[in-house]
Order: structure tokens, then sequence, then C-alpha cells
């Protein structure tokens, strides 16, 4: 201002007004200030809520004073509403009062958003002058605005003290005339930042694994080659060896733009701490004051800029389009974006139920259990053994200090990348791992696991919901059936049938199965022979030492192999690592272990009809399986026999044998099938065989039997020459699998 405008002068210098995007905007001025005139120069209409319009939809007369206590819980209503939705909300009153302002503090800080006070102080002549022009108040009383004056005079200087973080006073005609109202975004708002990140466990003064860890994910010097921005989510300090090392690193690349970071409840204590503060130099902080003594004598002005850096993290961060949140100890989703002391208190420490566990440390309430927001939240403070995802939340503390690893998490990737610890640097308090079922993973199986309605989070498939009656039936299931949980790491899906043929007479029909295959651009199908095997997911480690160290297994377990409902395949333990062992030796000769970078191997695969067939359920399915051969006297004759569904017939065929097969029989030579038109297929054989396809039982004598001679649809499966058939020929094998009841012990039947 150039000079004093109160009296209506126009020397005014612009003003610019902040106006952060998600708070309370509160216009406070004397009536005839021209309040709702600059609201509506500077803001949407759906964004200013009037307290004269509420009065008027209480009491159809917005002059209405004796309607005022109803409107203004109109108007918290209605501004509450907004805020709980993030929406930038202005309050068009007269505010001049402590009491009006103080409930509109009040519920800025219920929705954890600023309060903002834009003052409008105009000369109480021209209020005056401006309500006689005004019809509906020419006649209000000066007395009237004469008090609004004297009450704005008294609340000036107490603004701030009343909990408005930002306090802009406009003084005069001109200078309201001139302000200029622009909307910035939060401290913690980096929608606009797309990444791709690489988010960073706590450190906690492990310099030297940090180094390893930038290295892993393909930092030099603290800069990524390709353009990748790291995302510390706190605790750099306390307990490790080299707290001012990890500090020097990670200010570095905030310098340099390659990084960001929030803060932690230990870099909050050492703030403090340098601020002069009095603190309790415990859970690390004494060793992090020794290595910044001795980091004084090199560098006198390090706790210097320390100390700026601090001061200048905040809670958290809102990036990728608002798709991904960071914070050091997780945050609901009606906290993000949001502003307030319980937003960075709840992000620094996290909630606790008031309870202590047996080691002394609070109980932390489980908000990730009952997170159900769609941006993904990752953070550490609370330290795991392993990293895993709880509805789209993920905990990357595995307790590097205390001898685990440290680990990041690439993202849009989802990829997790770690490095071990190179030495225990401090005992924890409470031991990372529990002997508890679901220790090793940081989560201890838990009642409430399969008490009421449960969402659970998945990778192809989103979120699925579990009912309860649904999960207390498959616990009891799995726990008395079951092979070990923590081995049972892939249930395999079921084999679907084809539609229902149209075709009079069939209940499945090739027609339909290979017009599903071409519906779905599959151009090619390769047909085999039914081995009649079971379904096994074998589960094989490297060794006993890596099937414990990733699965928790107990001695002398290097892995198991189930069926696909997850029961044991064999009952007798030695048979199952009989099995892992040739499984396991099969692998190592094939050098999988080196070329997949791994120690462990899943395997959806079929076990083959042999001895292992009457072990364990491999023995009951068979029985259950085999079926009764009718004999000739009882079959029914061929008039009352019930039509059949014509197949093709699987040739089994040994060359150079015409008079049978030798004494090991070599598997059928699969069959590539590709699909033609919608009543016809063709097929060939590797090698080719020297019959026709088109052959038949005549033929020049080049076949000796067609594959089924009742065919309507003109199939035939022509047999080489040489080819042995005994008599009453092979039985037939559908191409379609027919619909049976499965065998309990998981086996095809």
């Amino acid at each position: 201002m150039t000079g004093d405008d109160r009296d209506g002068g126009t020397t005014a210098a612009p003003r610019t007004l902040a106006v952060t995007e998600m708070s309370l905007v509160v216009l406070i001025g004397a009536t005839g200030s021209g309040k709702s005139t600059f609201a509506a120069r500077h803001f949407k209409p759906t964004e200013v809520v009037s307290s004269d319009f509420c009065r008027g939809l209480v009491s159809d007369d917005e002059n209405d004073q004796s309607a005022t206590g109803d409107a203004f819980d109109v108007l918290h209503y209605i501004a509450g509403k907004r805020l709980a939705a993030g929406r930038l909300t202005v309050v068009d009153a007269t505010n001049v009062q402590p009491e009006s302002r103080r409930h509109l503090v009040q519920l800025a800080r219920e929705h954890d958003v600023l309060p903002i006070a834009i003052v409008l102080d105009v000369p109480e002549q021209v209020c005056a002058e401006r309500n006689a022009a005004r019809s509906d108040r020419a006649g209000m009383p000066r007395h009237v605005i004469a008090r609004h004056q004297r009450e704005l005079r008294r609340s000036l200087r107490g603004l701030e003290r009343e909990g408005f973080r930002r306090v802009h006073v406009l003084r005069g005609t001109a200078e309201i005339d001139a302000a200029r109202v622009v909307g910035e975004p939060a401290y913690n708002n980096l929608r606009h930042l797309t990444g791709p990140f690489d988010i960073i466990g706590d450190v906690h003064g492990c310099g030297s694994e940090l180094e390893t860890l930038l290295a892993k994910l393909g930092y030099d010097d603290g800069r990524h080659p390709d353009g990748r921005t790291a995302v510390f989510v706190g605790d750099l300090v306390d307990r490790g060896p080299d707290s001012p090392g990890v500090l020097r690193r990670v200010m570095g690349m905030v310098e340099a733009g390659t990084a960001l970071c929030v803060s932690g409840n230990h870099e909050n204590k050492l703030g403090r701490h340098l601020k002069g503060r009095r603190v309790q130099p415990t859970h690390g902080l004494a060793e992090t004051l020794e290595q910044f003594a001795r980091e004084d004598e090199r560098d006198p002005g390090f706790r210097g800029r320390v100390a700026d850096f601090i001061d200048g993290l905040i809670s958290h961060y809102v990036l990728d389009g608002g798709r991904l949140v960071v914070c050091h100890a997780g945050l609901p989703e009606k906290y993000h974006g949001r502003t307030s002391g319980r937003v960075r208190s709840h992000a620094l420490y996290g909630d606790t139920t008031g309870e202590t566990d047996e080691f002394g440390l609070p109980v932390r309430y489980p908000w990730a259990e009952d997170y159900r927001g769609s941006a993904a939240v990752v953070y550490g403070h609370t330290p795991v053994p392993t990293t895993s995802w709880i509805n789209n939340t993920l905990c990357l503390d595995t307790g590097a200090v205390f001898g685990g690893r440290l680990t990041a998490l690439r993202w849009p990737e989802r990829e997790i990348v770690d490095v071990p610890a190179e030495r225990v640097w401090y005992e924890p308090v409470k031991p990372l791992l529990s002997d508890a079922p679901g220790g090793r993973e940081g989560r201890p199986l838990d009642l409430d696991d399969v008490a009421g309605r449960r969402i659970v989070e998945t990778a192809l498939m989103g979120r699925l919901a579990v009912r309860e009656q649904n999960a207390a039936a498959a616990l009891e299931v799995m726990s008395r059936f079951a092979v070990d949980p923590r081995l049972l790491c892939y249930l395999p899906p079921t084999m679907a049938p084809c539609a229902t043929s149209t075709q009079d007479g069939y209940l499945e029909h090739p027609a339909e199965a290979f017009a599903s295959y071409r519906a779905d651009g599959v151009r090619q199908v390769v047909c085999e022979e039914k081995h009649m095997g079971s379904r096994a997911v074998a589960l094989v480690c490297r060794d006993e030492a890596a099937a414990a160290e990733r699965f928790g297994a107990a001695a002398g377990v290097t892995g198991t192999v189930h069926t696909r409902t997850g029961r044991p395949f064999f009952d007798d333990p030695a048979v199952t690592e009989a099995v892992l062992d040739r499984v396991r030796g099969a692998v190592t000769a094939a050098g999988l272990w080196d070329e997949l970078d791994t120690d462990w191997l899943l395997l959806d695969a079929e076990l083959l009809p042999g001895r292992s067939r009457r072990r364990g359920c491999c023995a009951s399915s068979t029985r259950r399986s085999a079926r009764p051969r009718v004999p000739p006297s009882r079959r029914p004759s061929p008039r009352s026999a019930p039509r059949r569904t014509a197949v093709p017939t699987s040739v089994r065929c040994w060359p150079g044998s015409t008079s049978g097969p030798p004494t090991r029989r070599r598997s059928p030579t699969p069959t590539a099938a590709t699909a033609g038109p919608p009543t016809a297929w063709t097929g060939s054989t590797s090698p080719p065989s020297s019959c026709s396809p088109s052959a038949t039982a005549t033929s020049r004598g080049s076949c000796r039997r067609t594959g089924s001679s009742r065919s309507s649809t003109g199939w035939s499966t022509p047999i080489p020459p040489g080819c042995y058939v005994p008599p009453g020929g092979w039985p037939s094998t559908p191409l379609t699998r027919r619909r049976s009841r499965p065998a309990r012990g998981g086996g095809s039947t």
C-alpha cells in the first residue's frame, strides 16, 4: 500500500493472497465491507457458503436475524461436508466475534485442513453508504456497523493465536480491489511427480548398507541414469554406526533433486535436540550424538545444516496422481493430503491401542487391516521380517539395523529390492522373528483373520471379498488336511469345460472347444493323449537351508508335493523328500538355479501313472476312478444301448514292432491340431505318418484300423504301418474332457 487507503483513496499496491487448495477460508469484515463481492470475484460459486443464503434457506428471508442460529447450523454442516470431501470452502459471514470464529477453526481442525483468514478492513462510512444503497439493508442502524468495527479492531492482533495458519489483512477499498487470490498446492501434494520412484525403508544409520542398496538400484553417486527418484520413508538416524554419513548422502540427493524424504520419529527427536529442547537420549539417540561430536571436529557447520534439513521435512507425500502415498508410520485414507497436528502425529508415530506388549512396547493399532483406500501407502516404522502387501499398503522396515535387510520398492513396477545387513548393529527389544504361525512374515495368525467379512488384495483379480462362513470352513479344511500353510504357495485352478454342445445328442463336442480357442485368438492347439496322471504341485528348494530361510520349514524339509486341493500327495514324508530329491537333481542338472537366480521353484505338474499312484492319496484316487468291467453277457444290445458320442481314438504306436510293445513303452508323440472350419479339423503328427489323413479302413490296406467307424462327422485317426494293434483295438480317448466328479485326492479321473 502506497498510502492510507482506509478513507477510500485509490492508490494501493497489488496484493497476492496465497490460499492452500484444501483449506477453510474465513472472510472477516463488518456488514457492508464487500465480503460477498470479494468472494464472487475470486472463488467459484460452489466454493462459497454464505450466512445470508443459509438464513434464507431456513426462514425464506436472508435478513431474518431470529433465524441466525439455525442458519449457522446449516452453514457449519455444509462446510463440514465439503471439507470432508477435500473441497476448498469459503465462509461468507461477518465473523467479527471470536466465538463465531472459534467454531470455524474447530471445524477446520476436525477435518485436518488449514484455516485461513482474509480480513476486509473498510472505513465505517463506506460500509454505511453501501448498506444504504441496498433496499434490504437501508434501515440498518449505524451503531451496528460501529460495533462490528470495534470488534474487528480488537480481533486483528489475535487471529493467529486463535488458530488461523495464515492471516491476510486488506485495508481500504483500493487494496481490496487490487488483491489477487492465488491457489497453491499443499506442501505434501506432489501429484504431478509420476516417478518412477525407488522407495527406501528405514536406514537407521546403516550407511554401508544404504550405499550397497543404492548401487543395486542403479544409482551412481546419488543419481540414477534413468532419472529415477529415491524416496526415503524416514528414520535415517539412530542405532546404526554412521548416522552422519547417511544424512550427508540423503541431504545431498534431496538438494540435487534426485530424492525426496519424509520425516520419521527419530528425525523429529533429533531435530528437537538440535534446537536445544530437552529430550531423552534413548532408542539410539545417544549413539547418534556421539557420532555428531566426532563430526563436529571435521565439519563445524554440519549440525546447523542437519537442523535446517530436519525442520523442512513434512509428514507425508502424495505422489503419482494420487496413486501413491509415502509416509513413515502409515496413514489412513482420510488423512491423505491433509495438514494438521493429528495427521503429522499419525504419520510419524502411528496409532496405538493404549496397551503394551510383553516387551514393554506400545501395541500399535492395525490400521492397515482396515485400509480400503485406492492409493497405495508405503511406510516403515515397525520392523517386520519380510515385506508383504496388506490391503494396498506395504511396510518397508525390514530391520536392517537389527541384522535384517534394507529394503526398497520400485514404483510403479511394485518390485522389491533388498540387501542383507552386514551385521546386527543394535539388539532389538522385541525379536524380529516369532515362533507363532505367521511370525516369520511379521504377522502372526490371528482369529480376527477369519472373523467377519474380509477383503483380500490380489495382483490379478483386485480386491476379493471373503465371507465369514467361507473363511471358517476353509480354515477347518486346511488345518485338518492340508500341508504346512507356510509351504502352500499355490492352488492350481481346475480345467474349465467347453460350452454345452448345440448338436443333438452331444453334451460336449469339439466344435465348441475349437470355437472357443478361435474366439480367443489361439491359432494352434496341441492335443496329447491323456496319461491318467494326477495334478501335483511341487515346491522344491535348493537345500534345507533355503527352505528354512524362505518358508520357515522345519528341519529335514526341503519342500512339498501336494494335490490341487492342498493335501499331501504322499502320506510318507520320506517318499516326498525322495521325489523332491529327484526333481532337485534335474533342476540342478539343467542349471535353472543360476539361470533364474533363485533358491526355490514352484512346479505345477502332473504325476504320471506308476508305482507312485499306489502310495498315499494316489492309491485311493485310483481305486475310486477305476470302473468295473461288464461281462459281455450283461452288456446291453446295440439297439437298447444309449447313443454315445463318437470321438477320435488315440493311437499308441511303437515303430518297428508288429507283435506288441517292447518292455519299456515310450510316451506317444504329441499331435498338433490346428483349428479349421467350424465342422472340420486337420491334424499333423511328428514324425509324419505314411498314412494319408483322409485314409479309411479300406484304403489299399495301408492302415489296419480307423479310430472310429461310427463317426458321423468323418473323423478318422489313421494308424501308420507297422503299428501293433491288439485284438479288439486300443481303448479310445476323447479329445474333450468328460464331466465327472473329481477324485478326493485331487487326481483327474
